[in-house]
């Protein structure tokens, strides 16, 4: 107590103060929720390609204003809710769904704020894309309808399932193979791992993994990859005899001008290109051109709420894993330096309370 007044609590947070800057940590004060809003008490948080292309995104480029707790990736207990906020206790452990909308449109009353109507007027994209997120001890939520209970799940596997499992799933769930077909993942890192998991569970595909990494090509075929491959000039040719003419699907992601190319290269007429990564390539779409007849390409990103539900369930019935290294809060900078180099394994997460 201070002057009969109690000292506001405080909870360590990774922000993003400044574009071109590194995140700091720094002691915040730990808010409480009104209204709908759910206060969860950080047990993991995920680290992501995307919180990359935020630290070095330059002035103006994104909506985002300053500063903000980086972390679209999170897991944790719930510990204080307010009066509107229903269907929640304390002591609750979730995963939090990280793309938050308008909450008003049409998608976002179905849990899809990942295509919100109203995404282009807003000035974040979710959790630690412009608000404030779980790379800290305590993350406020908007509403409890971003919460996914996790029940005995570790929070390390349920915090990267948020991104790196829901945007496969959401992915690998737009396709249709049947027996026979071949499905080509490109990147075999935090998100393609998993993706060959799924892929593996729910369809009967054969998986053919392409990376640059002989240790993401390891991990891809300990993830159930059929066939492992790094690209070489001649890539394209053996992926189109092993698969009996080209692939049904290919996902990338990478998407760089080299994937690109090797994903329009591989796939069979009415094939679906899948492109997830955000690595700054360009496909020409034109008719005729470099894609097969038929052929579908879709942008998908992150996943709805239902289908983090499903994939919830596919950890806690052992069908699913994400391979981890954990750090602690104070070793993000670590972290991020690595996943730049390529040297992480799987996905990062950061450990608050560690």
């Amino acid at each position: 107590m201070v002057g009969g007044v109690s000292a506001p609590r405080k909870s360590p947070a990774l922000r993003l103060t400044a574009w071109g800057r590194p995140p700091s940590l720094a002691d915040v004060d730990v808010p409480d929720p009104g209204g709908t809003e759910v206060l969860v008490r950080v047990e993991a948080a995920g680290i992501c390609h995307s919180d990359l292309h935020v630290l070095d995104a330059a002035p103006g480029a994104l909506p985002y204003r300053l500063p903000f707790t980086l972390g679209h990736e999170i897991a944790g207990q719930v510990v204080a809710a307010g009066s509107a906020a229903t269907g929640v206790a304390d002591g609750d452990r979730v995963a939090v769904h990280g793309p938050w909308g308008c909450g008003e449109c049409r998608r976002c009353a179905a849990g899809e704020d990942n295509y919100c109507h109203r995404r282009a007027e807003l000035a974040f994209s979710g959790a630690g894309l412009g608000r404030d997120g779980g790379m800290a001890g305590h993350v406020l939520v908007p509403h409890p309808r971003h919460l996914v209970p996790i029940g005995d799940l570790a929070a390390s596997q349920a915090a990267p399932l948020t991104d790196a499992g829901l945007t496969p799933y959401h992915a690998v769930a737009g396709l249709t193979l049947a027996e026979g077909a071949a499905a080509v993942v490109i990147g075999a890192g935090g998100l393609g791992h998993v993706a060959i998991q799924l892929l593996r569970a729910l369809t009967p595909a054969r998986v053919f993994a392409v990376d640059v990494r002989e240790e993401a090509l390891e991990l891809a075929a300990r993830s159930g990859a059929h066939r492992t491959l790094r690209p070489g000039p001649d890539t394209a040719a053996v992926l189109r005899r092993e698969t009996g003419g080209g692939a049904e699907a290919v996902l990338d992601f990478v998407g760089s001008d080299p994937t690109l190319s090797l994903g329009a290269g591989v796939l069979r007429p009415a094939g679906s290109l899948v492109i997830v990564g955000s690595g700054g390539g360009k496909l020409t779409i034109a008719k005729p051109g470099v894609l097969p007849p038929g052929v579908s390409v879709s942008l998908p990103f992150w996943g709805s709420a239902r289908e983090l539900r499903e994939v919830i369930a596919l950890a806690r019935a052992g069908r699913l894993r994400v391979e981890t290294e954990p750090f602690p809060l104070t070793a993000a900078a670590d972290a991020f330096q690595r996943l730049r180099e390529g040297r992480i394994r799987g996905r990062a997460v950061l450990l608050p309370g560690s």
